[in-house]
C-alpha cells in the first residue's frame, strides 16, 4: 500500500506545535535556534534510514553494503541517529548536542556547524521533561523523501520562519524579508538557467529561493543555477543552509561572515562575480567598516568611502563589483535616506548615476517591513542597460500599492504584479511613473528623491458656480416639496 504524503497544511500545524511545546521557558525570539536544527536532524535520520532500506534491498540484505557511505546523501555515526537520542531520557540535552556536533564532524564539507551554538545542555530553559516531549512530537511525522516533498518541506519551513517572524517583530528584520517583496525583486532580477546567483546578506536564504522558485514556475531546470550567500548572523546563516537542504538544494554555497569587511567569494584575490545580485541589507548600518574601505583591497569604493555611519551605499558598491561585466544585474532594499542624503552619499550617487548603472529606484508603502514603519525602496542597478534605456532611470512611487493592516501594512499579490507592469513597460503613468533622463536629474544636482520627480495630481472634482447654483436649486426644489407633503400629513391628522 503506497504511503500518503504528509500535506502543507499538516506539517505547519506540526512546526506552530513544536514553538508551543517551547513557549514558556524559551523566548519565542530563540524558538528557531531550537526547532530548525531538529526538524533538519530529524530529516536526515530518516532519509538515512530510506537509503539504508533501499540499499538492503538491492543487496539482498547485505548491512555492510547499506552501511556504505557512498549510498548516503549525510553520514550519521554510530550512536547519532534520531532513534538513539530519543531513548535517553537523562540530560537529553546532552545527548543532542553530541549527536550535532558528530554528525557535523562526519559531514565537514556540507554539514559543518549547521546545527548552530543553542545551549542545549542549558536544563533551566530545557529540562529533560522538555526536550522528550519535544522529541516525541517530531517523532509522529517520518521525514523522508517517500513520505515528504522537498517542496513542501520547504515551504513549511519558510512558513515557520515567518512565524517567527510575526512573534518577533523587531528582531525579524534581521533575517527575514515580507515574501511579497521577495517576489518582486525575484520577477525584476529574473534568473536564467546555469546563472550564478548572490546574496551578500542571505539572512534564512529567501531571496536565494525566489530565483529558484522563478526558474520553477517558468518550467526551467533551476538545478542549473549556482547559489551563493554570506551572512553575518551564526543562527540565520545556519538556518540559511537548512532552508536550503530541505528545499531540496544541493548547488549552493552559504558562508558565515561579515561581507563588508571579510568578503568570503574571491578569486584570485578579487571579488568573484555573479550574474544576479541581490539582497536586503541591514539599513543604516552603523560601524561597518569604513576604516578599511579607504584602501579597500577589492577595490570597492568606485564612487568613493560611505559616512562611517552609515553602510548603505557601501553595500551598493559591494553589489556593484560583484556583477559580472555583461550580464550582470542587481536588486537591493535600501531605506530612502540614499536617494537624497547630501555629503559622501552624494557624491557616490553623483558617480553611479554617471556610470549609467542605476536602471530603476521603486518607492514602497510605508510599514510592510518587520522593525521598523519606515517606507523602503528597491534599486535596480544593470551593468550593460538596453539602448532604450541608457542615460536613463524609471522612478516608481507605489506608496499607496499596499493594503493597510492594523499592526502592519501587506503589499499584496495585485500590487507586486502592478509595479512589475510599471518597471516592465517603461512608460509614464500618471501619479506612480516617470522616465528620467540624467539631464533632469542632473539639474537637480543628484537627488533621488522620488516627490521631486513624481507630483501627486489630484483631480478637481468640485462643480463649476453653474453647476453649484443648479444642484442648490434642485435641493430647495425637493425640500419645498417635501414641506408641502409633511403639511399635508399635519392637516390629516388635524395638527393644523
Amino acid at each position: 500500500m503506497k504511503q500518503t504524503k504528509i500535506t502543507l497544511s499538516q506539517l505547519e500545524q506540526h512546526l506552530s506545535k513544536a514553538a508551543w511545546i517551547l513557549k514558556g521557558p524559551v523566548d519565542a525570539a530563540d524558538f528557531k535556534i531550537y526547532i530548525f536544527p531538529l526538524l533538519f536532524f530529524k530529516r536526515i535520520s530518516d532519509v538515512y534510514d530510506e537509503e539504508y532500506s533501499q540499499a538492503i534491498e538491492e543487496s539482498a540484505g547485505d548491512t555492510d553494503y547499506a552501511n556504505l557511505p557512498e549510498f548516503h546523501r549525510f553520514i550519521i555515526p554510530t550512536g547519532c541517529h534520531w532513534i538513539d537520542v530519543r531513548e535517553v531520557t537523562v540530560n537529553v540535552g546532552k545527548a543532542l548536542q553530541n549527536a550535532f556536533r558528530e554528525i557535523e564532524k562526519a559531514n565537514p564539507e556540507m554539514l559543518y556547524g549547521i546545527f548552530g551554538d543553542a545551549q542545549w545542555t542549558n536544563k533551566e530553559k530545557l529540562p529533560d521533561s522538555l526536550l522528550i516531549n519535544l522529541i516525541e512530537h517530531f517523532s509522529q511525522y517520518n521525514f523522508s523523501n517517500s513520505a515528504v516533498d522537498p517542496d513542501i518541506l520547504g515551504q513549511s519551513y519558510e512558513y515557520l520562519i515567518k512565524q517567527f517572524a510575526d512573534l518577533t517583530n523587531k528582531k525579524a528584520g534581521e533575517f527575514y524579508t515580507p515574501r511579497s517583496v521577495v517576489h518582486l525583486m525575484g520577477l525584476i532580477i529574473d534568473a536564467k538557467e546555469n546563472e550564478s546567483i548572490y546574496d551578500p546578506a542571505c539572512g534564512t536564504g529567501g531571496m536565494l529561493l525566489e530565483c529558484i522558485d522563478h526558474l520553477r514556475k517558468e518550467k526551467l531546470d533551476f538545478r542549473t543555477l549556482k547559489m551563493y550567500g554570506q551572512e553575518k548572523n551564526l543562527t540565520t546563516s545556519t538556518i540559511s543552509r537548512i532552508n536550503m537542504f530541505l528545499h531540496g538544494i544541493e548547488d549552493f554555497q552559504i558562508i558565515r561572515g561579515d561581507t563588508l569587511r571579510q568578503p568570503a567569494f574571491l578569486e584570485d584575490d578579487r571579488l568573484q562575480q555573479f550574474d544576479c545580485v541581490i539582497a536586503n541589507p541591514p539599513f543604516s548600518l552603523k560601524e561597518w567598516g569604513a576604516e578599511q574601505w579607504v584602501n579597500d583591497p577589492y577595490g570597492r569604493n568606485i564612487a568613493g568611502v560611505p559616512p562611517k555611519g552609515n553602510g548603505d551605499m557601501a553595500w551598493v558598491q559591494h553589489m556593484i563589483k560583484s556583477m559580472k561585466p555583461e550580464t550582470g544585474r542587481m536588486a537591493i532594499v535600501l531605506p530612502h535616506g540614499p536617494l537624497f542624503r547630501k555629503g559622501a552619499e552624494g557624491k557616490i550617487r553623483q558617480t553611479i548615476i554617471e556610470m549609467d548603472l542605476l536602471e530603476a529606484i521603486i518607492g514602497l508603502g510605508p510599514n510592510i517591513f518587520y522593525g521598523t514603519p519606515l517606507a523602503a525602496s528597491v534599486l535596480v542597478f544593470r551593468k550593460n542597460k538596453p539602448e532604450r534605456k541608457k542615460d536613463k532611470i524609471i522612478i516608481i512611487d507605489a506608496s499607496d500599492q499596499v493594503r493597510i493592516g492594523r499592526a502592519q501594512n501587506f503589499l499584496e499579490k495585485e500590487h507586486v504584479e502592478r509595479i512589475f507592469e510599471w518597471y516592465n513597460n517603461y512608460l509614464d503613468v500618471e501619479n506612480h511613473v516617470r522616465v528620467i533622463s540624467h539631464e533632469e536629474i542632473r539639474s537637480k544636482d543628484y537627488n533621488l528623491n522620488i516627490p521631486l520627480y513624481i507630483e501627486k495630481i489630484i483631480k478637481d472634482d468640485l462643480p463649476t458656480l453653474e453647476e453649484a447654483l443648479l444642484q442648490l436649486e434642485h435641493a430647495a426644489n425637493e425640500a419645498w416639496q417635501a414641506e408641502d407633503k409633511f403639511n399635508v400629513l399635519l392637516k390629516q391628522f388635524g395638527l393644523i
